[in-house]
């Protein structure tokens, strides 16, 4: 039986979706959901939006207009699990178990934290003016959102990527500390789209609400018209021939145009079509894709009892999975029944300190081996090997070499083995946190070896 691959997409719940929107997240996102392997779990973070708006109304407004587009887009509710966070009691419960395991130096190196102290400190502020609690902890928050509903891969922009490595990092340390040899969380891994579709706006700059440039999703069909009238273009004249390499129109009609249509465009434009002309393919087509589509999104605003209706039975599916897996993790750290914890034997034997060790474990890819440090930080991962024989095999091999093979290479750490390389740390951002990971590695393999000569 083949293993269903769980995919944890989050929403940002701030704003009016445009067309940008759904080319670049919303349209790929529902493709990637009728995959039979996927396992997805999409979720409004409606609590995420607390931390940039204060605005009530706003906050429900863009929740509505946000779970609508979705639904109108065609996510199948009866195929995924679509909830809002702000529905499920659990997350924030975990967000604080993990906070309390999440250090402090962790949080400080996030980037947006850093960001907003920079701004400050050139600006001659105080270093921490204007930033909140809600700011500063947010990587824990979507850490309890990850590992939650223990998330293989989380599908995020590159500003992102630093954010799952956090949640990776929080993860293994209530692991280390609770997990008595059980893991409780699977290490999320973030998924990339390089190819994720950028639209222009109206005047050719990324299509962005920050520019006032944007063409609303679902806005009525005279709106739309009338945005795509406003389009930038050249000066050329029906009948002279136009660059459709250079051309914003173009770029938005190839983004919505099949293959053959998008080429017929080009040809034409290249054969003097007129900009009127073009404009009005471009609206025609749009109206056309979306028109269903935008009939559904406004049912579905006049009707917020269905969508509420659908949103509960999400809450009540993700729920199924989160309030058993809580329970759990509220045992191992203590939170337990009195009757249980008078009843259960006491353990008065001191737990020996663990040291730096390899952890054979398997996931999708295969089997692999990590390398864990004293405190149970994740130092390497390996590479997948065809089974567990040829893992106890590779570090067998490491701890009988004369010498440690470690070398840094641009933004990570890499293990080689009889001059191959097994094993690799995550990526880091800065020299000085490559540096600490090499060390870090580098004694725990030391310790590794000087007890496996003792044994």
């Amino acid at each position: 039986m083949t293993t269903r691959t769980r995919i944890l997409t989050g929403i940002t719940t701030t704003g009016t979706p445009h067309l940008g929107n759904y080319a670049g997240a919303i349209r790929p996102a529902i493709l990637a959901s009728q995959d039979a392997n996927a396992d997805s779990f999409y979720f409004l973070a409606d609590y995420h939006a607390l931390i940039k708006c204060d605005d009530p109304q706003r906050i429900q407004r863009s929740r509505m207009e946000i779970a609508a587009t979705w639904l109108a887009g065609g996510l199948d509710v009866n195929r995924v699990t679509f909830y809002r966070q702000s529905d499920i009691p659990e997350i924030p419960e975990l967000t604080w178990l993990l906070t309390c395991v999440a250090a402090k130096g962790l949080l400080n190196r996030a980037h947006a934290y850093k960001a907003s102290v920079d701004k400050n400190v050139e600006s001659g502020e105080d270093p921490d003016a204007g930033i909140t609690m809600g700011l500063y902890s947010y990587p824990v928050l979507m850490a309890a959102d990850i590992l939650m509903f223990n998330a293989h891969k989380v599908p995020v922009g590159r500003d992102q990527i630093q954010h799952v490595e956090m949640a990776r990092d929080i993860g293994q340390r209530f692991n280390h500390l609770f997990g008595n040899g059980k893991e409780f969380f699977t290490m999320p891994e973030a998924l990339i789209e390089e190819s994720v579709a950028t639209l222009p706006g109206l005047d050719g700059r990324k299509m962005s609400k920050s520019y006032d440039n944007t063409i609303p999703l679902f806005t009525s069909a005279k709106d739309m018209k009338d945005a795509i009238s406003r389009i930038v273009t050249d000066s050329r004249a029906p009948g002279e021939s136009k660059d459709p390499s250079k051309s914003h129109l173009f770029t938005l009609y190839q983004a919505f145009a099949g293959k053959n249509k998008a080429e017929e465009m080009r040809l034409d434009l290249l054969g003097g079509l007129g900009w009127g002309e073009a404009k009005k393919r471009l609206f025609l087509l749009l109206d056309d894709q979306l028109g269903d589509a935008r009939e559904r999104y406004h049912k579905l605003m006049s009707r917020p009892s269905e969508m509420e209706d659908l949103l509960l039975i999400g809450a009540k599916k993700a729920r199924a999975v989160a309030a058993p897996f809580l329970e759990e993790l509220r045992e191992a750290v203590g939170l337990r029944s009195f009757i249980t914890q008078s009843t259960a034997p006491t353990n008065t034997k001191k737990k020996a300190p663990k040291a730096a060790r390899f952890v054979s474990f398997r996931d999708l890819d295969g089997f692999k081996f990590r390398l864990l440090a004293e405190d149970g930080t994740e130092l390497l991962v390996s590479n997948p090997f065809a089974d567990g024989k040829e893992v106890g095999f590779v570090t067998k091999s490491l701890l009988s070499q004369s010498f440690i093979d470690l070398s840094r290479g641009i933004d990570e750490v890499v293990l080689h083995v009889n001059n191959k390389p097994v094993a690799y740390s995550r990526k880091y951002s800065s020299f000085n946190e490559l540096e600490d990971a090499f060390e870090k590695a580098l004694k725990s393999i030391r310790q590794l070896k000087l007890n496996d000569s003792l044994s």
